[in-house]
């Protein structure tokens, strides 16, 4: 180990100004065993500098390398793990924990006893030295070699010392006088051993000649003392007389403090005082206004709601703690609690009054409204009423009992009032509706039921069913007396004629006024009545929305609004704007069940009324639910916006059950479908009616269903007839149909266009080829003969040699058919054809036109056969196209 240190010393550490003091071999715990060594050194120059460094063996060759070093003002911990058994492991903790094996426990105690020794020579730190033996950290050190490497070593630089200047002058001096010190040593130390007793009797002499001295200064130290001791007996009394006087201004001092606090004490009396008095005193003036104020004029009203808010003041004032335990603090809210029980109750018994009187004025006015269609103003009562609004909003923060019964008796009250009113109104409106008067009948029983309209129907338009039932029974019954019923042998088209007459199309003008004036006049009354209605009973319309349910609003009775009390304290379950909406469901319960009757009757007096409610219901709706969604009026609307929506449907449904139920006369020719022309009717009804409306995607729903079922019934009929061909009766009603909706140009119907306009196409083809036939018949049996000898193999040009077709035998045939022969066949057709279309069509002569094109291509393609297998025969029909040009027009015209 000696070795190994005098190697490092030389190599290691000389080179850096180094000593190296302790050397421990170790290895790191818990890895394969690499040896290295960790050296305790100090710096030869000043301040000395104190390392720990770990030094290991190179790999390349025996030289040791320097690899870690830590400064000793960096180890916080050292750890020797057992400090009564020998174990050879220890940590040091610098900025990590380092764990370390010794190769002996000898070492590893030498180098923490260094460790110890160096921080407390250098450091002066704090370094804990855990599981460490008391013996190794004392300052001896046994004996043996590391003693003389440590121990000796720091003994030497201790007792080292560098001469200041004045020293290394003396010395200086004193070798230029004893230049032979340098050969004889002894010489030297005798002259300065005895030059050192001379210095040592001088000093003697000089100590025993001060003696006298030193006797004088005990003297004085000695009178000194006595001076000291009459000082203190002065400064004894001086304390005695200052006690009395301490004892004197400490009590000045606690007599000024009670003074003090007394004065606090006043202040703060005072103070709390004032506070009750500035919050706690109400008015003389304010008790008067609330025990005998006018509630009736503008000025008494303003005086009873100040005193009414000085009085909530004083009553809602913030009592600091202890005041509510005061005899007159609690007389004076008992004083306050009784003025605002009397004025609470004042104040209601004379709003309910306000409530009785106001609905007496208003009744009295109905009169006027009787005969016109328009609702009485409420706004002269809600402009007397909201002078209360704020004493309703003080009642309503004072006493929720009386505010909850106020409610109650208006809703009441209104309910019956309104109900008179609107029932009034109703009434009118369906007065106008049905054109009697008030002495007459009841509108109830002026629309007949169901079946008997239905019956009525079928004697006026016999079997044909009529689509729509769009003319009331009333109308029907007016058109009667008035000598214009139509009788069972009139025709179908005129039947179509009367559902579309001016008849009709006046009264549903006029019942789209009537009803565009009910909503209309319905609108602003409820809106109005809800403005007031949250402005008088402070209500927030704006508020988060609950989910109270209209329904549930309707079965609200008078008596409750929502609210639960605990301790006299309302406790909210539903929002102030549900409470709004439950006040106008109970106020306006009678306009739903109204609306849903007139509706009702307008469907009895013409089931195309439903087209008009539906799109002004569907607006209105639209227009409330911007203003709000959830509002009374929004909701109400949307109910009998249903209600219009399956009448609406209904009618749809109805129209295509009649065009399944329709018969057809068996006697007499078709022609245009009643369900047809009126469909068309109900196209451009609709189409004038739905004009930029908000429900124009229904509509579009309702003619995809009701084109179908045209289509349905239209192949039905034309299977089912026998007096007019099928061929006919869809050609004649599809082109019917294409031309209604090119001419109403339905963006929605665009293939059903298309698909008429095909099925118009396809049936004039077919019904122009089965209808003209063959009309050379003789002459077509004898080509059909030629072709099939054609098709069968044989030439062209070789048929004319064949027996039954050549050139003699198609002479013979060919001279049956003159030009006279030809058109009267022609004209014979044109009467058939006549006989089976209808007037109103008018397609004559486009298929009239057809026939001619197809007689042509016949007569051509006779022609081209006569040339392709009797070339140069020179045979030729007796009748040119010229002819048949002729013949046509002449026929034509004649017609």
């Amino acid at each position: 180990m000696t070795a190994i240190k005098h190697a490092l010393q030389r190599d290691i550490f000389t080179p850096n100004d180094e000593r190296l003091l302790s050397i421990v071999n170790v290895c790191k715990a818990g890895k394969k065993k690499r040896n290295c060594f960790l050296c305790a050194t100090v710096t030869t120059e000043r301040p000395v500098q104190v390392n720990v460094v770990k030094v290991k063996k190179s790999d390349k060759g025996d030289f040791y390398k320097r690899q870690t070093a830590w400064a000793l003002r960096d180890l916080a911990v050292v750890d020797a793990k057992d400090a009564v058994k020998e174990n050879p492991e220890f940590d040091l903790h610098f900025d990590k924990v380092y764990k370390w094996v010794a190769s002996s426990t000898v070492e590893k105690n030498t180098f923490i006893s260094c460790i110890w020794k160096l921080n407390q020579r250098y450091l002066r730190k704090k370094i804990d030295f855990i599981n460490v033996s008391s013996q190794l950290l004392e300052e001896s050190v046994p004996s043996g070699e590391n003693q003389s490497v440590a121990g000796g070593d720091e003994e030497a630089v201790d007792e080292y010392q560098e001469l200041n200047a004045r020293e290394e002058q003396d010395i200086e001096i004193m070798m230029e006088g004893c230049e032979y010190a340098i050969s004889n040593a002894e010489a030297f130390a005798e002259k300065l051993s005895r030059e050192l007793q001379v210095l040592d009797g001088a000093n003697i002499q000089s100590i025993m000649a001060s003696e006298k001295q030193v006797n004088i200064l005990m003297k004085l130290l000695d009178e000194a003392l006595k001076e000291v001791d009459q000082i203190e007996l002065k400064l004894s009394s001086y304390e005695e007389m200052l006690q009395s006087v301490k004892e004197q201004m400490d009590q000045i001092s606690e007599s000024n403090h009670l003074i003090h606090l007394s004065n606090t004490n006043n202040v703060k009396l005072l103070s709390e005082i004032e506070f009750l008095v500035n919050h706690m005193d109400l008015a003389k003036g304010h008790i008067k206004a609330l025990q005998e104020g006018d509630l009736t004029s503008s000025r008494g009203i303003e005086a009873c709601t100040n005193a009414a808010d000085a009085l909530l003041q004083c009553m809602n004032v913030a009592l600091h703690p202890g005041h509510d335990m005061l005899h007159a603090v609690k007389q004076q809210q008992q004083r306050f609690s009784d003025l605002r029980e009397q004025f609470a109750r004042r104040l209601a018994s004379h709003l309910n009054s306000v409530f009785v009187q106001q609905g007496h004025d208003q009744s009295s006015t109905l009169a006027q409204h009787s005969v016109e269609l328009t609702l009485p103003n409420h706004h002269p009562f809600h402009r007397d009423l909201l002078r209360y609004a704020k004493l309703m909003e003080w009642l309503k923060n004072t006493d929720y009992g009386k505010y909850e019964g106020l409610t109650k008796n208006y809703m009441d009250y209104l309910s019956r009032l309104y109900e008179r009113e609107i029932k009034d109104f109703f009434e009118v409106a369906k007065i106008k509706m049905t054109g009697t008067t008030r002495e007459g009948k009841k509108f109830a029983t002026l629309p007949r039921k169901e079946s008997a309209v239905k019956q009525e129907t079928e004697s006026l338009h016999g079997s044909s069913g009529k689509l729509t039932g769009s003319t009331s029974s009333l109308n029907k019954l007016s058109v009667q007396s008035s000598g214009n019923r139509r009788s069972q042998s009139s025709s179908l088209l005129d039947m179509g004629n009367m559902s579309a007459s001016d008849l009709d199309v006046a009264d549903r003008t006029k019942f789209d006024k009537i009803f565009e004036q009910v909503l209309s006049e319905l609108e602003p009354l409820c809106l109005a009545e809800q403005d007031f209605i949250s402005k008088f009973f402070k209500l927030q319309q704006h508020q988060s929305i609950s989910g109270t349910t209209t329904n549930e609003a309707e079965e609200m009775d008078g008596g409750t609004l929502s609210r639960s009390y605990t301790s006299g304290v309302p406790q909210t379950v539903s929002s102030e704007k549900d409470m709004i909406r439950q006040m106008m469901t109970k106020i306006f319960r009678c306009i739903e069940p109204e609306l849903n009757n007139l509706i009702a009757l307008g469907d009895k007096i013409d089931s195309f009324n439903s087209l008009y409610m539906l799109v002004k219901m569907s607006h209105h709706v639209w227009t409330a639910q911007n203003v709000d969604p959830a509002s009374f009026l929004s909701t109400t609307l949307g109910n009998v916006l249903v209600t219009v929506k399956r009448n609406f449907d209904k009618c749809i449904s109805n129209q295509m059950k009649q065009m399944d139920e329709v018969k057809i006369s068996k006697k007499s020719k078709v022609g245009i479908l009643p369900f047809v022309a009126e469909f068309e009717e109900f196209a451009a009804l609709a189409e004038s009616i739905f004009k930029n409306a908000e429900r124009r995607g229904d509509l579009d729903k309702a003619y995809i269903k009701l084109i179908r079922a045209v289509f349905v019934s239209v192949e039905k009929v034309a299977n089912e007839s026998q007096k007019t061909p099928r061929d006919v009766v869809m050609m004649e009603n599809f082109h019917h149909i294409f031309a209604t909706l090119s001419r109403l140009k339905i963006s929605c119907l665009e293939a059903e266009k298309k698909e008429a306009k095909q099925k118009y196409t396809d049936h004039l083809q077919s019904y122009v080829i089965y209808s003209l036939g063959q009309p050379l018949e003789k002459l077509n049996h004898f080509f059909e003969g030629v072709e099939a000898r054609v098709a069968q193999g044989i030439r062209e040009e070789e048929v004319s040699y064949q027996l039954a077709f050549n050139k003699q035998e198609l002479r013979k045939v060919i001279k049956e058919y003159p030009g006279k022969e030809v058109k009267k066949g022609l004209d014979n057709l044109y009467k058939k054809v006549d006989k089976h279309l209808c007037e109103e069509e008018n397609l004559l002569q486009v298929v009239w036109h057809s026939m001619q094109d197809e007689f042509i291509r016949q007569y051509k393609h006779f022609e081209g056969l006569i040339a392709r297998c009797y070339p140069g025969s020179g045979i030729t029909m007796e009748f040119t196209i010229q002819d048949i040009l002729d013949y046509c027009s002449s026929i034509a015209q004649s017609h």
